[in-house]
């Protein structure tokens, strides 16, 4: 059969010792390239038989004691019970030295091999005799089924190549890499068992390497491997993704098997698992698109919010003296409302890069939301449906509330624009306990405690396609004018500032997006309310007192300056740091407020000066751009704020009037 090319299966009963016969079952598998499979299996225990009066196992070991290969039997222990005579000649002692005494196989062995002396199995040892040479055996060990503990081997001589092949047959079955052999028409000859597991197919040999290839890929690879095959490449390194449900990605080393006139030449491949290391470079270029935009946007923030302040803040001044009702009141509000649009997307793209200033204190998200319900029923319009759902005793969270908004107003659009013909939103609320690290996009979410808040939509849903892309810098499936793609980046981008985790799931086209936003859970006694002055909401923002004003940019200078001495402030104003530091000595100043971008001496600097000469002087820092060594200079002070630009006149004057207000309030505390 084997000759012919068939497969088949024979019980055969053969002699093993004298008249003792034993059954084996013997089949032969026809394979591609003219190769046989053999495979013997015994059926049982030797059949019993008798002559002379002795046993099968006493002929048996008379049959031992002149067979050419070692047999040998041990103890739990690894002492000798039994040896035959050739083992006896391997070993090199006497008998007695041998059975029945101390010595133990593991003596014998070098040191490779003794982890193996008391195992089933068939391995390669190398066995040291009494006169100091050394001889490679093959042995095939077993341990008997029942009673007492013992372990019965075969072994034979090996040459030193026989060794060599048995150890690389060890080395292939065991890489952990895969290794699969191809014949002339790409079929796998052989392969291990990472192979195996890396393609999910128990049973590649046989098969063609294409049948693992993704559809896209087939005649690529098929291309590359024919070019190693026929020689016009000796070797080749290639990538490809699978087939089937994990869309593994493999990288694949190629080399040529020489071949003869009996076997033609064929391919190695050793195949590594590089879907970690493409998910990590396209990681990596996302991060460089984020860099750059970042950079841009930081280069460019702040020279932009210093006209967005003045144009806002004159407006401001304008509309003191037009009132609703004037001829430019309208006209005036366009520049205001324009203005601020410019100034929103400046802020996007500083969120979306990570890099805006962030004033974060201990928020409910709950309230957060009750807030915003409004303004979301009328962003969302008729035709989409709202609906919350709050967790019970949400845990507190700290952030920015600006910004927390700006990501669900963002998220929140996002999901009306998947939803054109109407649908329902729903935001539900709740705290989460995390067990296990969790991965968000290359990052790991560890375990610890959490507010999460989701956001579901019943829209259109992310297409597979677009689905790794979703936050990258500008991408948008908007058409042209609709939408400026940095809507998500942005809420990437501040939830990332924020130490929080973002989720996406979306089940595909037509079954709606859920996006889910962890961030830390916090546990204190009470939350810190920033927008009042001494526990009462201001409507007055008039007040008193002496104010340093360093701004290097004079439109923004002038307009803060009428505006404070509108509200009833002595202003003192400084053009650069070094003017500022000239006027700190001598004088005395209720209030500081500095730019903290400026040439030469910056804000930073201003303040560590003023600090010495004054050290309960409250101090605003202002800018629309602050590099973190810059901020990080100044931010552990005490009495300090940040006010970003653009602002407004009654931002200005409400953070001015609050500061002032927060040190005379210290200041009786500590009996003054």
């Amino acid at each position: 059969a084997a000759r012919d090319g068939q497969s088949s299966s024979r019980i055969l009963t053969v002699p093993v010792a004298g008249d003792i016969e034993a059954s084996y079952e013997i089949s032969v598998k026809s394979l591609p390239g003219n190769k046989r499979a053999w495979r013997v299996r015994g059926l049982g225990t030797p059949l019993a038989a008798t002559a002379g009066g002795r046993s099968w196992t006493e002929r048996l070991e008379e049959h031992g004691q002149g067979a050419d290969f070692g047999l040998y039997t041990l103890d739990g222990e690894g002492r000798f019970v039994y040896a035959n005579r050739t083992m006896v000649d391997w070993i090199g002692r006497p008998l007695s030295d041998i059975v029945g005494g101390e010595l133990r196989i593991t003596e014998l062995y070098d040191s490779d091999s003794t982890g193996n002396a008391l195992k089933p199995g068939i391995f390669s040892v190398t066995l040291s005799a009494a006169d100091g040479r050394k001889r490679i055996l093959q042995v095939s060990q077993s341990v008997a089924p029942d009673g007492e503990p013992r372990i019965h081997a075969v072994a034979r001589r090996v040459s030193p190549d026989d060794a060599l092949a048995g150890q690389f047959q060890k080395l292939f079955k065991d890489m952990p890499v895969g290794v699969a052999l191809l014949d002339g028409n790409l079929v796998i000859e052989d392969c291990n068992g990472t192979f195996r597991e890396f393609v999910d197919d128990s049973d590649s040999a046989g098969r063609s390497i294409l049948h693992f290839i993704h559809q896209e890929q087939k005649n690529a690879v098929a291309e590359d491997l024919q070019a190693v095959l026929v020689g016009k490449s000796s070797g080749k390194s290639l990538e490809a993704k699978l087939d089937g449900p994990r869309e593994s990605v493999a990288g694949i080393l190629v080399g040529r098997l020489q071949g003869n006139e009996r076997a033609p030449a064929g391919l190695l491949l050793l195949v590594t698992d590089a879907t970690e290391q493409k998910n990590l470079e396209a990681q990596l270029v996302q991060s460089q698109k984020m860099q750059a935009v970042g950079q841009l946007a930081g280069g460019i923030a702040h020279d932009f919010n210093n006209v967005l302040t003045a144009m806002i803040g004159f407006c401001d001044l304008l509309l003191h003296r037009h009132r609703p009702g004037d001829q430019s009141f309208a006209d005036i509000m366009q520049i205001k409302q324009n203005a601020n649009r410019a100034a929103a997307l400046v802020r996007q793209l500083l969120a979306f890069s990570r890099q805006q200033t962030l004033q974060p204190r201990f928020l409910n998200v709950t309230e957060v939301l009750a807030e915003l319900s409004n303004l979301l029923r009328r962003l969302l319009g008729e035709k989409v449906e709202l609906s919350m759902v709050h967790g019970r005793d949400l845990g507190l969270i700290k952030g920015d509330q600006g910004q927390l908004e700006q990501v669900i107003i963002n998220l929140a659009v996002n999901a009306r624009d998947a939803m054109p013909t109407g649908g329902r939103l729903t935001i539900t609320t709740g705290n989460v306990e995390v067990r296990r690290a969790r991965k968000a996009h290359g990052e790991v979410m560890p375990v610890g405690e959490y507010v999460q808040v989701s956001v579901n939509d019943t829209g259109m849903g992310i297409p597979k396609e677009n689905f790794a892309r979703i936050f990258e810098p500008f991408f948008t499936t908007k058409e042209v004018g609709a939408g400026t793609g940095l809507g998500l980046s942005t809420v990437y981008g501040i939830v990332k500032q924020s130490g929080g985790f973002l989720f996406v799931d979306s089940k595909g086209e037509g079954k709606g997006s859920t996006f889910d936003l962890y961030l830390k859970r916090h546990h204190v006694d009470a939350v810190e309310v920033e927008s009042t002055v001494g526990g009462e909401v201001v409507t007055d923002l008039t007040g008193g007192g002496t104010v340093l004003l360093v701004e290097d940019e004079d439109p923004v200078r002038l307009f803060s300056a009428r505006a404070l001495r509108n509200k009833g402030y002595k202003v003192v104003e400084a053009k650069t740091g070094e003017a500022a530091l000239e006027l700190l000595n001598g004088g005395e100043y209720d209030l500081l407020v500095t730019d903290m971008v400026m040439p030469r001496v910056d804000g930073a600097q201003v303040i560590r000066e003023a600090r010495k000469l004054l050290p309960d002087l409250p101090v605003i820092c202002i800018s629309g751009y602050t590099e973190d060594s810059v901020l990080k200079e100044v931010e552990s002070l005490d009495n300090l704020r940040f006010l970003s630009k653009p602002f407004s006149l009654k931002q200005l004057a409400l953070a001015v009037k609050e500061s002032i207000a927060t040190s005379a309030t210290r200041h009786v505390g500590a009996g003054e």
